[in-house]
C-alpha cells in the first residue's frame, strides 16, 4: 500500500528536458574529480525543483535534501564522472572533448537522479526525508570515500543505486541480492635481479625471467591454494624493465590488479600475494617488493532493499522484465564504500536497443538507449515511495 499522494506532475511533461540535459552531459564529459560543469549545473536544476542543495561534498559533488531529514532518512545515489575514452560513436552529441567520454552511462545516472528529484518535488504527500548523493570520481574509486569523508552518509538509514547494464534489453532490469560487484585491489610488484651482458645470463639474476615465473607462478598458486568455490582474478596489465636487447635488466615493474568476490578472503590476500611473490622470486635468487592497494570491498546487497526494487521493478515493468542475475560481477562499484555505513542496494538497468546489441561499458562505441532514463527513474520512484511508505510511521489515516 503506497500512502504517499501522485505527483501532479507526469514523467512525460518533462522527460525532453532531461534527455536534453543528458545529452548536454554527454556532449561534455568532465573526468573523474574534475566535474565542476556538471556539479553546477545539478545543483541548479535541483534548486529549480525545490531541493536544498550542499555543494563540494567529496570535493566536487553535492547532495540534496527534501522532506523531514529527521524522521527515516533514505538516500539515492549517482555518479556523474567519464572516462578517458575516445569516443567513436558518431552521434550528433557525441564528445566535444578530445578522448574523454561518457562510455559508462553516468550521464544516464545523473539524469536517472535528476528525474526522481523532479518527481519527488512535485509529490505533495512527502512521508519521510530523502538525500539525494550525486558523486564525483567513481571510476578511480575515490569520490564514495570523499563523499563519506565529508558526512554524506551521516542518518542515512538505506542507500539505493543503479548501473547501466549494456546485457541486459531496454525495459529490463536485474537485481541480485548478497555480493553483486567484487572487493578490486591494485597490485605492483618490483622485481630486483643484478643485471648484466645478455651473452651470460649464468652471470647475472634476470629479473625479465624471475618476473615471468612470478606472473604464471601467482596464477597457479591462485588454482592449488585457494578455494576454487571463491574466484580471485588476478590480472597483470603493464611489465616494465630493461634498457637495451642484448643487456639483462635488473629489476622489472609489474602493474596489475587483483579482484574477489568474498569480503572475508578478500582481507586475507594482501599477505598471500606478498608471500607467494616474495617466495617465487627468493628461490630464484631476487628480492621482491610487493605494494597493495585497496580500490573497493564488494558491493552487498541488502535482501529487504533488494526485495524492495524487485516488487516495485514488477509492478512497473511487469514481473518478465525484472530478471535475477544469477552471478555477480567481477567489476567494481565504489557504491560498496557507502554500503559500509548504511545497508543498501544497488540494481541493473537494461540498456541494450531492442532486437540490437550494445557495446560494452568503458568502450569507445558504447552507446545506451536514452529510452532507459524513464525506465530508471519510474523504478526507483515507485522503490523510494514504498520505501517511505514502509518507514513513515503513519497510517492511511494519517495523511
Amino acid at each position: 500500500m503506497n500512502v504517499l499522494k501522485k505527483s501532479p506532475v507526469s514523467l512525460e511533461s518533462f522527460l525532453p528536458e532531461l534527455l536534453d540535459l543528458r545529452r548536454h552531459f554527454h556532449a561534455h564529459p568532465e573526468l573523474s574529480g574534475e566535474e565542476h560543469q556538471t556539479a553546477a549545473l545539478v545543483a541548479g536544476e535541483l534548486r529549480k525543483y525545490g531541493w536544498t542543495v550542499t555543494e563540494s561534498i567529496g570535493r566536487t559533488g553535492l547532495i540534496a535534501e527534501l522532506g523531514n531529514t529527521s524522521t527515516p532518512l533514505v538516500g539515492l545515489r549517482v555518479d556523474m564522472d567519464a572516462l578517458p575514452v575516445e569516443e567513436k560513436t558518431g552521434l550528433p552529441y557525441s564528445s566535444l572533448r578530445q578522448g574523454v567520454m561518457h562510455a559508462c552511462g553516468h550521464d544516464i545516472h545523473t539524469c536517472i537522479g535528476l528525474g526522481v528529484a523532479r518527481l519527488l518535488a512535485e509529490n505533495q504527500g512527502q512521508l519521510t526525508g530523502i538525500r539525494l548523493l550525486f558523486q564525483p570520481a567513481e571510476e578511480i574509486a575515490s569520490g564514495a570515500r570523499w563523499m563519506k569523508k565529508d558526512g554524506a552518509t551521516k542518518g542515512l538509514d538505506a542507500l539505493f543505486g543503479v548501473h547501466v547494464y549494456p546485457e541486459l534489453p531496454i525495459g529490463s532490469i536485474g537485481v541480485r541480492s548478497g555480493t553483486l560487484t567484487a572487493a578490486a585491489g591494485k597490485l605492483e610488484i618490483q622485481i630486483i635481479g643484478n643485471g648484466g651482458h645478455g651473452a651470460r645470463p649464468h652471470q647475472t639474476i634476470d629479473s625479465i625471467w624471475i618476473a615471468s615465473k612470478v606472473i604464471s607462478g601467482v596464477q597457479e598458486a591462485i588454482a592449488r591454494q585457494l578455494d576454487a568455490l571463491m574466484p580471485v582474478v588476478v590480472s597483470f596489465g603493464k611489465i616494465e624493465g630493461g634498457q637495451a636487447f642484448n643487456v639483462i635488466a635488473d629489476r622489472v615493474k609489474l602493474l596489475g590488479t587483483v579482484r574477489c568476490l568474498d569480503a572475508s578472503l578478500n582481507e586475507t590476500l594482501p599477505k598471500w600475494i606478498e608471500d607467494t611473490v616474495k617466495g617465487i622470486a627468493h628461490s630464484l635468487g631476487a628480492e621482491a617488493l610487493v605494494t597493495y592497494t585497496s580500490i573497493a570491498p564488494p558491493v552487498w546487497n541488502d535482501s529487504g532493499l533488494t526485495s524492495l526494487v524487485e516488487q516495485a521493478g514488477k509492478s512497473v515493468l511487469g514481473a518478465v522484465n525484472v530478471k535475477y542475475l544469477e552471478l555477480p560481477s567481477l567489476g567494481a562499484e565504489d557504491f560498496a564504500e557507502f554500503l559500509e555505513d548504511v545497508p543498501g542496494t544497488m540494481f541493473r538497468l537494461g540498456v541494450a536497443p531492442p532486437e540490437e546489441s550494445c557495446a560494452p561499458l568503458h568502450n569507445g562505441y558504447f552507446s545506451p538507449d536514452e529510452a532507459s532514463i524513464e525506465v530508471g527513474i519510474k523504478v526507483l520512484f515507485h522503490t523510494l515511495l514504498e520505501w517511505m511508505d514502509k518507514h513513515s510511521g503513519l497510517s492511511l489515516e494519517d495523511v
